[in-house]
């Protein structure tokens, strides 16, 4: 589990085939679960200066892996002690979005970004979203995108100061949102059970 908070922008010094290697001040070990870009990746070898971490096909898949160059988002998973920040992320990116619109509004950024309509279902005005591994709130949401509003401090301490129009970037949509759509969405009733084994996943 993550924060959604960035701790570091990392560079990325090599990705090859399935092993992408980042130059960071964070030091990890064999096993650690880290977000890079909002997908929670396996560090599978390290150094004094780096990690290597591990992406199946299937995350090479579902990410934006054009942004796998660079400097990356970086977060270390959460402790059990840790205080919950931003709001609970699992780091499972479920899309792609492209960025439609960057807007200066008097002291912030209006940011718009077009998503495919299957998941605007798990997008809430007023709800939690991750992008690129930011934890960020929706604003509004329309036909076919949804609008957020970045603070100055966000924006220049992120990669979002280097968006642009086309930009593409990992969403990870709610998590409480997808597991209440795929409660109530069910057509059999559900059972007390039931009920109580999802919300133990909470």
């Amino acid at each position: 589990m993550f924060n959604g908070l960035i701790r570091e922008l990392g560079v990325v010094e090599s990705f090859s085939n399935s092993a992408l290697k980042i130059k960071a001040k964070h030091r990890a070990k064999i096993g650690d679960s880290i977000a890079v870009n909002g997908a929670c990746l396996t560090v599978v070898a390290f150094d004094e200066s780096s990690f290597t971490l591990e992406l199946s096909p299937e995350s090479k898949n579902i990410l934006a892996i054009e942004n796998y160059k660079g400097l990356v988002h970086i977060e270390p998973a959460m402790r059990l002690s840790d205080r919950i920040e931003g709001h609970i992320v699992q780091g499972h990116v479920d899309t792609i979005g492209e960025i439609e619109k960057i807007q200066k509004s008097e002291n912030s950024y209006d940011i718009f970004i077009k998503v495919k309509k299957e998941f605007l279902k798990f997008i809430i005005p007023k709800g939690s979203i991750t992008i690129d591994g930011v934890s960020l709130t929706v604003n509004s949401v329309f036909e076919d995108s949804f609008r957020l509003t970045i603070i100055p401090h966000t924006f220049e301490n992120t990669l979002f100061k280097s968006y642009k129009k086309g930009s593409r970037v990992n969403i990870e949509t709610d998590m409480f949102a997808r597991y209440l759509y795929h409660m109530f969405s069910k057509k059999e009733k559900l059972s007390w059970s039931e009920v109580d084994s999802i919300m133990s996943f909470y």
